[in-house]
């Protein structure tokens, strides 16, 4: 027996008592994370949160086994934004649609969820109303029985099956008019929920994952105020992709305690921050860097090198790399180098003759790269 086919349904229950440690351990790493990239510039800002709805996308997509081209959607969140980006993609229908959904449920966090819009969402996802090469209802619940699974073709597993086809509408009518009122939970938690009983109801024929997922972020959205996407939830679910369906599988088939769902959900969540403030360091350090460096003359090849090394450079760095990299002389390159060590920005590595390589002095701001 499913959760849906119990005689409660939908009355959920979870233990708030246990999980109020692990919800203010989120809402502090929320609040740090919001607080520093409210201290970066503005156009870097606008990086990160041009590259976690890009990956948000992406991921969310893949989660599904789809997989869209980076480059056309990160151009398309950018288009959509005003955000100008070097080398741009032309458009893919495909592409906007997914972005269309995405940005409608991100950037109008505030707005009511009406049957009109997910089904709006439904047909940003399905321009030519198919799936693969089947043909499939789109922008309407579905007509039909639907078995949730995960794998490739022929692998396929099934992880649970939905309420019956003459159930959806009522049981849609019903989690709207929950989604929409102030029921006095915390809206982290209220993402969680949404999520798992969006799912569980899987209204239409297919993109019910991404369109859950999107839910999810719409109430993260609203429970930090702000349309700012500074960290990527779908990311982190692809990285754990077999424990999220294992546990959405055993709540599935349990009774209507989903504390284990919440659980899962807000750890997760909390590794996703817990990347985005890595990357806030790495954002600050960068910065804290060529502050130490203003006012120093720095030749172009220059610029370029450190600019790599801040980012993590693979391998070691010797004038052999350097050379190939500015593709200048090798006599140019040790100057350049040489030059770099003078000024305490660079040092020799321990190793010597051939082997001979060099690192960002640690108290320069740097992650250590070399």
């Amino acid at each position: 027996m499913y959760i849906h086919e119990l005689k409660q349904w939908p009355a959920f229950t979870w233990d708030e008592k246990g999980l109020a440690e692990l919800l203010i351990q989120l809402r502090h790493l929320q609040g740090r994370l919001i607080g520093g990239m409210e201290s970066i510039g503005f156009s870097v800002r606008e990086g990160v949160i041009l590259e976690n709805l890009t990956q948000e996308v992406v991921k969310s997509s893949e989660i599904e086994g789809e997989i869209l081209n980076p480059s056309s959607v990160r151009s398309s969140v950018a288009r959509r934004l005003g955000i100008e980006i070097a080398a741009a993609s032309k458009a893919d229908k495909n592409v906007d649609g997914v972005v269309e959904m995405m940005l409608d449920a991100t950037q109008r966090y505030d707005q009511p969820l009406t049957e009109e819009r997910l089904w709006k969402w439904h047909q940003f996802l399905f321009p030519s109303r198919r799936s693969g090469f089947s043909k499939i209802q789109v922008g309407k619940w579905r007509p039909g029985p639907v078995e949730v699974v995960s794998g490739g073709i022929g692998k396929e597993k099934i992880h649970f099956e939905a309420p019956a086809a003459n159930r959806v509408n009522r049981e849609m009518q019903v989690f709207l008019d929950w989604f929409n009122r102030d029921t006095g939970i915390d809206l982290v938690l209220k993402a969680a929920i949404a999520h798992l009983w969006f799912l569980t109801i899987h209204p239409f024929d297919d993109g019910n994952g991404r369109i859950g997922r999107a839910l999810a972020d719409l109430l993260l959205a609203r429970s930090e105020n702000s349309s700012r996407r500074f960290y990527s939830l779908s990311a982190q679910i692809q990285k754990e992709r077999k424990g999220y369906y294992a546990i959405l599988e055993q709540t599935q088939k349990g009774n209507l305690d989903i504390t284990a769902w919440i659980t899962w959900f807000l750890s997760c969540l909390m590794r996703a921050i817990e990347e985005a403030l890595l990357t806030l360091d790495a954002i600050l350090q960068r910065a804290q860097f060529w502050e130490t460096l203003a006012g120093i003359p720095l030749n172009a090849r220059q610029k370029k090198i450190l600019s790599r090394l801040l980012d993590g450079f693979e391998g070691k760095l010797t004038t052999t790399k350097w050379a190939k990299m500015t593709k200048c002389s090798q006599d140019t390159a040790y100057r350049d180098i040489l030059d770099l060590v003078d000024r305490k920005i660079l040092v020799k590595n321990p190793e010597g003759g051939r082997s001979t390589s060099y690192s960002l002095r640690q108290n320069r701001g740097s992650r250590g790269a070399t």
